[in-house]
């Protein structure tokens, strides 16, 4: 496999940015459609794949949504064409059947009953689905504004009653505008926080 190019770097990680404000540009259902076909190519443990997404779109949506938020997420969020809710099935396991046909039993066994012990194996593995799609969104050319401002209780109660789903974070897909973006903060280098052994 060959390195990819300098210009798809920037636009995946060194110019990428989280964007507050949004140009009213739509993002079709088919575009979303295409971002989970690639999301869903990335790896999970057994390939497990508990990542749930809801994309809100609608106005009777947002206004769902909108009492979730803080005040500070509210203007962002409505105005962004799309917010996606991140979640994650607390009974992923049930689908290995279709997910891991060489040895869904065994693999089901791994994780039975860890939904009442926090579960570790969904959260995890939706948070990491979670960044594929943050990276696929921008190979697509959308913007992201990723967060986590918001009542997750009242998300899990309004979007996911039955209690089967937990939400993650969310974040807000578009076409932002650079023109209203602060300016970049910080980043560690690479001997602050790295040691190779």
């Amino acid at each position: 496999m060959s390195r990819i190019d300098e210009t798809a770097l920037d636009r995946l990680f060194r110019e990428a940015r989280t964007h507050f404000a949004w140009q009213p540009r739509e993002v079709s259902d088919a575009l979303l459609q295409e971002l989970f076909e690639l999301v869903r190519m990335g790896p999970t443990s057994a390939n497990c794949s508990p990542l749930r997404i809801e994309f809100i779109k609608s106005e009777a949506a947002k206004a769902r949504l909108r009492p979730c938020l803080m005040d500070g997420n509210v203007d962002k969020t409505m105005t962004a064409p799309v917010t996606a809710i991140l979640a994650f099935d607390t009974l992923f396991y049930e689908h290995m059947d279709q997910l891991y046909p060489p040895a869904p039993e065994e693999v089901k066994g791994w994780w039975r009953g860890e939904e009442k012990s926090g579960n570790e194996t969904a959260f995890r593995n939706s948070t990491l689905q979670a960044g594929y799609l943050i990276m696929a969104a921008r190979a697509l050319g959308l913007d992201c504004g990723p967060m986590s401002g918001f009542d997750k209780a009242a998300v899990d109660r309004e979007f996911f009653p039955d209690g089967r789903f937990r939400s993650n974070f969310l974040c807000n897909l578009g076409y932002g505008i650079t023109e209203k973006l602060h300016p970049r903060l910080p980043r560690f280098d690479f001997d602050q926080v790295c040691r190779v052994l």
